[in-house]
């Protein structure tokens, strides 16, 4: 069966060198421009790129896959089917249909539940207790098309979304593997969605979206610092500075104290009151300065009982 591969985010590299490293032909990899990174700004290539790269595999990088051109010389290498991880464009139909097989897509959720580009993130803010990845054939909808194969992942009580992250790509690397013979040999089942989702559309992560409102519950904030981490991070601002909140936990128990306000600090966290509950910030990063324990932040950064912690710089 020969194969064209679109992905671009690290995501989308382990299905592809488990595509690599087996029996399949890989007749090119699709993959979005390199970007301008760095003061520099050197362009830099995707992980997918780089992946292919080390296996020999041309790679092509069309600003939009719905050019004519592009379209046409996806004919030319005439694949049996296309398989998408992650890729970052909307695929037209014309190309959905190009294939014997058609295209399918490696989804970082137990589908019908989290259709979107953030799947992985908002499993961990909505603390979820399981999620997946769904082998799907493509349609002309977000994450709607036919349901071919799922495996489904366990997630930790301190789940970030890096480690669900790197526990995802590699269950889809495996599930593509298993699940490509029946899609070939036609024993494959296709099982149709539901019109709805029984989850929020699972939108794409902004910045703005890690911004801590201790107007919510300590358990609420405390998913979402871990949802936010390694990208982009939940924060607060301190005394007009940016706080960066890389961990924290949770004291049950309502509090007298205006939500924001630092009801206290020791050795083992910086004690905020919220809506519900406290939560203690247990790692942070003041703006300009790195990743710390908040024992060794309060060291060298004095915070009094009483100071309010804001949503917005002074």
């Amino acid at each position: 069966m020969k194969i064209v591969y679109m992905g671009t985010p690290d995501f989308a590299v382990l299905p592809l060198r488990a595509l690599a490293e087996s029996d399949y032909e890989i007749a090119a990899v699709v993959t979005q421009p390199d970007k301008p990174k760095g003061r520099g700004k050197t362009l830099m290539p995707t992980p997918v790129k780089e992946e292919a790269i080390r296996h020999r595999i041309p790679v092509y990088q069309p600003v939009k896959v719905r050019d004519p051109e592009f379209v046409e010389l996806l004919k030319t290498l005439d694949p049996d089917i296309i398989v998408v991880a992650a890729f970052g464009q909307l695929i037209p139909k014309e190309i959905l249909d190009m294939p014997k097989f058609g295209c399918i897509n490696i989804h970082a959720s137990l589908l019908p539940k989290y259709r979107g580009a953030a799947p992985i993130q908002q499993a961990v803010i909505d603390g979820e207790k399981e999620s997946g990845v769904t082998v799907m054939r493509m349609g002309t909808g977000l994450d709607t098309g036919d349901m071919i194969a799922k495996t489904v992942v366990w997630l930790d009580e301190d789940e970030t979304g890096g480690s669900l992250f790197d526990k995802l790509a590699k269950a889809g690397a495996e599930l593509l593997i298993r699940t490509l013979p029946s899609i070939e040999d036609g024993t494959a089942v296709y099982e149709k969605q539901p019109e709805e989702s029984p989850t929020p559309y699972a939108a794409m992560i902004t910045k703005q979206m890690g911004l801590l409102d201790f107007g919510r519950s300590a358990a609420e904030l405390e998913r979402l610092v871990r949802g936010m981490n390694p990208w982009p991070s939940a924060y607060t601002y301190l005394n007009g500075k940016t706080l960066k909140v890389w961990k924290s936990r949770v004291i049950e128990g309502q509090t007298s104290e205006k939500p924001g306000t630092v009801t206290g600090t020791d050795r083992s966290g910086i004690y905020v009151a919220c809506a519900d509950g406290t939560l203690v910030l247990t790692e942070v990063q003041i703006e300009g300065k790195k990743r710390m324990s908040a024992d060794a932040f309060l060291r060298g950064y004095q915070v009094e009982q009483g100071t309010i912690l804001t949503d917005h710089k002074e």
